[in-house]
């Protein structure tokens, strides 16, 4: 059976098109490799592509990709809303087809340790790959973000697990993980009111109480005037997407505020759609295409 794994890198570039034109080409110049989605936002700064393709090609493209926007992108001067710690923040691999969870964390470290010492960029592992307990948790690895991680680079807790203990001048550090399939699903409020963002984020969060597997901010989208509910929804099994938004519905009722859409970013698999999931989720565009499956 042909193995295929699914690569979804997110770097800190979603302004500029000329540089999110060359960081995407540099991933897509690898033989085999489709990129099967694509979303750029301009307040997170961030963009974030969905790659597949056999084991050998991802990790092409993942280093193709990484060489190009450590060129490109300078975290000295990059600005954003999401949290993050280099110019490529994170590299999630996933297998998808033929390929075992231990292969692909395998595949993780082969790269890691190639980026590491061809680039001078120090390196963690999260997920599946997490070499420490503590950094299973993306967020543990990100804590504080690309200035927090900077002073404390130093400190033993915080050494990378590839590379040396010292921030890349310009390209900062970058998370490579191993995790099943993620859904990022995005909910943008009618209202310039961040607290309520907040208020919504901290009562759907896992962390807090709210609904398992759910992970969860509130974000200021300047450039459009309103809040953003943004969340990683880790186990769709057990919290399905119509759960969250049933969740979410509920609070903006209550804390009387108008929900203008929903976001999709990136793929979902099949077993994660329901019917008219386009209509309840408020999605502006919603089919086929959003749906893994559909290209395997």
């Amino acid at each position: 059976m042909k193995k295929i794994v699914e690569c979804v890198p997110n770097f800190s570039e979603g302004r500029d098109i000329g540089k999110i034109s060359q960081i995407t080409d540099a991933a897509k110049s690898v033989k085999g490799i489709k990129l099967i989605d694509f979303h750029s936002d301009p307040d997170h700064n961030r963009s974030v592509l969905t790659l597949i393709g056999s084991p050998h090609a991802i990790k092409e493209s993942a280093y193709n990709l990484t060489e190009k926007a450590a060129e490109l992108i300078d975290m000295e001067k990059h600005s954003g809303v999401h949290p993050c710690i280099g110019a490529v923040d994170v590299i999630p691999l996933v297998p998808v087809k033929g390929i075992s969870m231990e292969e692909v964390v395998e595949l993780s470290m082969s790269l890691g340790d190639r980026i590491a010492y061809d680039f001078k960029i120090p390196v963690y592992l999260y997920g599946e790959a997490a070499l420490r307990p503590d950094r299973k948790n993306l967020a543990n690895v990100r804590r504080g973000g690309y200035l927090k991680l900077k002073q404390e680079i130093n400190s033993p807790e915080r050494h990378p697990d590839y590379g040396e203990a010292k921030l890349h001048p310009k390209a900062g550090a970058v998370a490579i993980g191993v995790r099943d399939f993620l859904i990022a699903f995005n909910v943008n409020l009618e209202t310039k009111d961040l607290s309520i963002a907040h208020e919504i984020a901290k009562s759907i969060r896992e962390k807090h109480g709210g609904l398992p597997g759910v992970r969860a901010i509130g974000v200021p989208l300047k450039s459009r005037g309103i809040v953003q509910v943004s969340m990683n929804i880790t186990e769709h099994k057990k919290t399905s997407l119509f759960e969250v938004m049933k969740f979410i519905k509920e609070r903006v009722n209550e804390l009387e505020v108008k929900i203008r859409n929903g976001e999709i970013i990136g793929l979902v698999p099949r077993d994660a759609v329901f019917p008219k999931m386009k209509e309840y989720l408020m999605l502006d565009d919603f089919s086929e295409r959003k749906i893994l499956n559909t290209y395997l």
